[in-house]
């Protein structure tokens, strides 16, 4: 049996641990090449809340392990988001911003309005409204993958969503060509905003039409843009009605015409009385400035979403009952 010097037994050694070191290395940079793949980087997305490129850095970071990605995420705080994701966001603002050639609406909602109010969450609308001028993205999807010197308006969501503690949520917005059209805008406060396009010499009328809107909430332009199930669902409320008094069929119609006549005056906007001017409708006011308005757009913050209504009283019960019980 061949006998080794203790010096040539160490330099055996380190030579099989540095053999061994070479080997781990190749597999370790062969598995970052296959597993940083998009699928992986879409699974780690769902399950953190957290952007694109912050999700492929946490892989990277972790030679692909998907679980120590989230818990990577969690340290450095993007994952926050997750938890808030099924969370109700019905607070935040309205925002609306126009250039020469575009204006814009758009909404983003919180969870409070100590946070709509929060110098960084207004920051950042703006930001978005600039964006959706700058490159008028076709969808939200779109928007989300707008990219900034920040990174992508998704991935400064999430961070924003971490930074104040609430979920975050890009809700809403349109992006209308004025089309050598004069644009209004009007702001109440930041919960209500309205834009409108108006064929008019006089930017005063196209906000004024604006602030009414705001105000009566109208459902469409003229009669002819009322959608039709509104206004069936409207005439059998009505024909009901007129049903129970016992009057023949002859009257009852006349009673149904009249009541949707009434109908469709307060529900459009050209056959509303004018807010300012209650003499006078819309119509009128706008033949009177030689105007014709073609769009409106009306956003109202939480407009549509369904807020939880917590019974503090019966969630303190409940929880004295569990605890009595344990």
């Amino acid at each position: 049996m061949l006998m080794l010097s203790p010096q040539m037994s160490i330099t055996l050694l380190m030579v099989r641990v540095s053999r061994r070191l070479h080997e781990v290395q190749k597999i370790k940079i062969g598995f970052n090449i296959m597993t940083i793949t998009a699928s992986m980087v879409k699974e780690l997305r769902e399950r953190s809340g957290a952007g694109m490129m912050d999700c492929k850095k946490a892989l990277e970071e972790v030679d692909g392990d998907l679980e120590a990605a989230i818990e990577f995420l969690r340290k450095s705080g993007i994952a926050k988001a997750a938890k808030k994701a099924g969370r109700t966001a019905a607070e935040g603002l309205v925002l609306a911003k126009q250039n020469e050639e575009c204006v814009c609406l758009v909404e983003i909602n919180c969870e409070t309005d100590f946070v709509a109010n929060d110098e960084n969450f207004r920051s950042f609308a703006e930001l978005v409204a600039e964006k959706i001028l700058a490159e008028r993205p076709k969808d939200l999807e779109a928007l989300k993958n707008c990219s900034t010197p920040k990174g992508l308006i998704e991935e400064m969501a999430t961070e924003l969503s971490a930074k104040v503690g609430e979920k975050i949520d890009l809700r809403r917005f349109v992006a209308v060509e004025k089309r050598q059209q004069v644009a209004g805008i009007y702001l109440h406060g930041n919960k209500i905003g309205v834009i409108t396009l108006l064929d008019s010499s006089s930017e005063g009328v196209a906000r004024d039409i604006a602030m009414h809107i705001a105000a009566t909430n109208p459902l469409a332009i003229g009669s002819e843009d009322l959608q039709e199930d509104v206004l069936e669902k409207e005439r059998e409320i009505h024909r009901s009605q007129a049903e129970e008094t016992g009057k023949p069929p002859e009257i009852i119609e006349k009673m149904v015409s009249g009541k949707m006549k009434k109908f469709i005056a307060e529900n459009t906007l050209l056959g509303q009385n004018y807010v300012k001017d209650n003499e006078k409708t819309v119509a009128a006011y706008l033949d009177e400035t030689k105007s014709s308005i073609s769009k409106f757009y009306r956003f109202e913050v939480g407009e549509g979403v369904e807020k939880k209504t917590v019974d503090f009283a019966e969630e303190v019960a409940a929880q004295a009952q569990n605890s009595g019980g344990s």
